[in-house]
C-alpha cells in the first residue's frame, strides 16, 4: 500500500518516520522550512524509547505526491478546511482517509444512529467544504495517544505514549481497518481497532475540551493544574457538563471524570498541545477542541457555563497573542 502523510507536522512526521524506518511506502507533505530540512537530512526523532533518522519521501505539493491508497490527515482542525478540497489530486477511487484530528471530527455525525444524524458543526466544518471533499465511505477514524512536537525543522520530540485507536464510524470491524492496523503495529506503535470508536472520542474530549483551555490559561502544567484544588475544580466543571453533552447523544463513557482527572495528573509535567502552541505563537485548535462543544451543547439543549466562560477567555487569550506576535517580513 501506498501511504501519505498530508500535513507532517509533528504528528504526522512522527508516524511517517516510523513508517519509513519500518520499510513501507511512504509520502510526506510538508510546508516551509520544515519541508526543506526534512529534504535535505530526513526526519530525527528524539525519544526516550530511542532515537532514530528517517528518510521517507517528502513532497511540497499534493500534485507531487500523487494517488494513495492510505491518506493520513495529519494537519490540526482549524487547517483541515483549507486542505480538504486539494485531496481530490491523491484520491483514488478506493482511497481510505484517516483523520487523527483532536475534538469532534467533521465526520462524527455522518451516519449517526438518531437524531442527530447528519449534523454538521460550522465551527468544525465551516459551509461544509470538509464533507463535500472527502466521501463518507472514504473515512476511518482514528484517536492518537502519544505525545510529540517540532523541536527544530526536521527534528521530532517524541514525549510519551506509543498508542493509536482505528475505528469505522459505524463500529463495524473491516478489512482496511485491519490492514492499517497491522501497518502501524509493524512499526512499533500499538494500534488497537475499537467497535467504540464515538464513545472513546468523547473520553478524550472530556481532556481536550477541559485541560488545553485551562492550561493557556495559566501556562500550567497537567500535573500543577490537577494538584491545585481551585484549578481541580474548574476542570471538574467543564468535564462534567462535556459528560452531560455525550449523554445526551446516547453515550456511555467507559471512564468517569474523576477517573479521566486522575489519569491526567499521572501523566506529570506534560504542557498541553494547546499550550504549546500558545507558547510557539502558533493559532491555538480552540474551535475544534471546545467551541465545537459549546456549539454542540447549544444545538442539544445543555447549558455549558464553565465551559463557555473558560472558552471565552482563552479565545480573547489567543487573538490577543495573535495580534501582539512580531510580524515577519519577507527577505
Amino acid at each position: 500500500m501506498k501511504f501519505l502523510i498530508a500535513g507532517a507536522g509533528a504528528i504526522g512526521a512522527y508516524i511517517g518516520a516510523r513508517m519509513a524506518r519500518a520499510g513501507f511506502d511512504v509520502t510526506l507533505f510538508a510546508r516551509g522550512p520544515h519541508l526543506e530540512a526534512m529534504r535535505k537530512h530526513g526526519v530525527e526523532v528524539r525519544s526516550t524509547e530511542g532515537n532514530f533518522q528517517a528518510r521517507p519521501r517528502v513532497v511540497a505539493s499534493l500534485e507531487e505526491a500523487g494517488l494513495a491508497d492510505v491518506v493520513f490527515l495529519g494537519v490540526k482542525a482549524h487547517s483541515l478546511p483549507q486542505l480538504a478540497p486539494l485531496l481530490k489530486l491523491v484520491l483514488g477511487p478506493d482511497t481510505t482517509v484517516v483523520s487523527t484530528q483532536n475534538g469532534i471530527p467533521w465526520w462524527y455525525f455522518q451516519g449517526f444512529v438518531g437524531p442527530w444524524d447528519g449534523l454538521r458543526l460550522e465551527r468544525i466544518d465551516p459551509g461544509g467544504v470538509i464533507s463535500n471533499a472527502i466521501d463518507a465511505r472514504r473515512v476511518v477514524g482514528s484517536i492518537v495517544y502519544f505525545s510529540t512536537e517540532i523541536i527544530a525543522p526536521g527534528v521530532i520530540q517524541h514525549t510519551e505514549g506509543n498508542r493509536i485507536s482505528l475505528g469505522e464510524p459505524d463500529g463495524g470491524r473491516s478489512e482496511r481497518c485491519r490492514k492499517i492496523a497491522e501497518t502501524l503495529v509493524a512499526t512499533g506503535l500499538r494500534c488497537p481497532v475499537s467497535a467504540r470508536l464515538r464513545q472513546e472520542i468523547w473520553v478524550k474530549i472530556l481532556g481536550n475540551a477541559s485541560l488545553n483551555p485551562v492550561s493557556a490559561l495559566t501556562r500550567a502544567t497537567l500535573a500543577q493544574m490537577l494538584r491545585d484544588r481551585g484549578v481541580a475544580e474548574v476542570i471538574q466543571n467543564i468535564m462534567l457538563e462535556v459528560e452531560a453533552v455525550s449523554k445526551k447523544l446516547g453515550m456511555e463513557l467507559p471512564v468517569s471524570v474523576e477517573q479521566r482527572m486522575a489519569g491526567a495528573e499521572k501523566v506529570g509535567e506534560h504542557k498541553t498541545s494547546m499550550l504549546q502552541d500558545l507558547e510557539a505563537g502558533r493559532p491555538m485548535e480552540l474551535e475544534a477542541l471546545v467551541g465545537s462543544v459549546v456549539e454542540l451543547g447549544e444545538r442539544v439543549g445543555v447549558a455549558m457555563p464553565h465551559t463557555r466562560m473558560v472558552y471565552n477567555c482563552a479565545r480573547l487569550l489567543g487573538e490577543s497573542s495573535l495580534a501582539a506576535a512580531p510580524t515577519v517580513k519577507p527577505a
